[in-house]
């Protein structure tokens, strides 16, 4: 959406808005990642994972509020 086009009353501060969506954003990077790397060490430890799997992920970001679901789907590769 094109924020410059709103009208007055319905206009956002676009610093505020990139600002938190940035931070946002960090804290679903930071998290997730630790997550990820947390449950590989266990499966690793459990034997459930060789370390030389490629592994699928799909994140779904939701906004309920305006009709949002985006999936992203990709792959993490455990070695090269």
């Amino acid at each position: 959406m094109d924020y410059s086009t709103c009208n007055e009353e319905t206009s956002v501060d676009e610093e505020v808005l990139n600002l938190e969506n940035r931070k946002f954003l960090k804290k679903v990077g930071i998290t997730s990642q630790r997550e990820i790397e947390k449950a590989v060490r266990e499966a690793l430890e459990a034997g459930t994972l060789k370390g030389n799997e490629r592994l699928e992920v799909v994140v779904t970001l939701e906004i309920e509020m305006l009709g949002l679901k985006h999936t992203l789907a990709d792959t993490i590769a455990l070695e090269k």
